[in-house]
């Protein structure tokens, strides 16, 4: 088209082209045999055998698409419990995995306050049955940590701090590692699991025996709660709070908001043993007692684990519990293995006086209920 300035549209016109030349006819033509159209007898054979291995290679093709498909079909769904499924085992290798880091994260940051098997210390007691059960479900776990030691009990001044980063303020723990705590502390008793190194992720071994450490859950998938059971309280504190007006340990009347480790029934409701007289009593027989024993608790351990008391005759513990905020008490077996004697609960600083009835000469072993890691020796002679 031309482009002259000044000129209408509708007045340009096509630029003038030579005409072109007719391609010569040579061009088109092609040797007969190119033009035939049937087929020589070699060529047709070979089309034959050509067309037979087609469909032998198509076949194989076939049987081999559905021989995977079946396969695979019994890999990742496992019918018929033939084995487990793909996803199960995968999942099954994940939650080991958690559990696993999970006991690393409690060992760094949960042990100090509530004991490396979870029985409590300052913080209240984690592997009890009755609490895993109903009470530390995997939600109300992760609230707490998200909110801190004010979601359990109200309590503001709670020494249990945020752990979550999603709290407010934000606390270490990612989500990922709050789920694998939540894991461990939900971990079946059944299952075993081995203790790895937090940094590499390799088995940790025995130095003495060089075999691979293990630990194992704390949940009994087998536990049942007793026909008629109390619930487990809303606070810890509340298990351990004695009711207002009972006679404590010394005689006085308990404070009805004493606070208490979570981890054993609270010492106000136990009936005392046969031949035996409650904490807060004389002794039945043998008038008031004159001798005094002292026992001491402190850094959640009996600091005088063997003590020597008089036989046959009434005396008293001078309890002193010296680890502030935390409860302790006395537990006296005998030889069976029944309580001999059950001192009150209370919290420290603070001291009380156990009277204890007339025991048999011989050895008896005495824990705190609240921490059965606490143990002594109290020989009557």
């Amino acid at each position: 088209m031309t482009d002259t300035p000044g000129r209408e549209p509708e007045e340009r016109l096509p630029v003038p082209r030579p005409p072109a030349e007719v391609a010569p006819v040579e061009r088109f033509t092609s040797p007969p045999s190119v033009r035939a159209v049937e087929l020589t007898p070699e060529r047709a054979a070979q089309v034959v055998r050509q067309s037979s291995n087609a469909r032998w290679v198509g076949f194989l093709g076939v049987v081999v698409v559905v021989l995977f498909i079946a396969i695979y079909w019994f890999y990742e769904l496992a019918p018929l419990g033939i084995t487990e499924p793909r996803l199960d085992t995968e999942a099954a290798a994940q939650q080991v995995t958690s559990v696993e880091r999970g006991y690393n994260l409690y060992e760094a940051n949960c042990a100090r306050c509530h004991g490396a098997n979870g029985e409590g210390g300052i913080g209240p007691v984690l592997n009890r049955q009755d609490k895993l059960f109903a009470h530390l479900s995997v939600d109300y776990i992760n609230n707490v940590l998200v909110v801190g030691g004010r979601y359990v009990c109200g309590n503001p001044n709670s020494i249990m701090p945020i752990w979550s980063n999603e709290g407010h303020p934000p606390g270490p723990l990612n989500y990922i590692q709050i789920q694998d705590l939540i894991a461990f502390i939900r971990a079946p008793s059944t299952e075993t699991y081995t203790i790895r190194d937090p940094e590499l992720g390799e088995p940790r071994h025995d130095p003495v025996t060089g075999e691979v450490r293990t630990f194992k859950g704390w949940v009994d998938p087998d536990y049942k709660p007793a026909p008629g059971a109390t619930p487990y309280p809303a606070c810890w504190q509340d298990e351990f709070a004695t009711p207002s007006g009972s006679a404590g340990a010394s005689g006085a009347p308990a404070p009805s908001g004493s606070a208490g480790a979570s981890g054993a029934p609270a010492a106000s409701g136990s009936a005392a043993p046969s031949g035996a007289a409650p904490s807060g009593s004389p002794a039945a027989s043998g008038g008031a007692a004159s001798e005094s024993v002292t026992v001491t608790a402190s850094g959640i351990q009996f600091t005088t684990p063997a003590v020597t008391a008089p036989a046959d005759q009434p005396f008293v513990i001078d309890f002193e519990n010296q680890d502030a905020g935390t409860p302790h008490n006395i537990e006296i077996k005998d030889s069976s293995g029944g309580v001999a004697f059950k001192g009150d609960i209370f919290p420290g600083v603070a001291t009380k006086q156990y009277q204890v009835p007339a025991l048999a000469a011989g050895s008896y072993p005495f824990v705190c209920t609240v921490h059965p890691n606490m143990t002594g020796t109290l020989t009557a002679e």
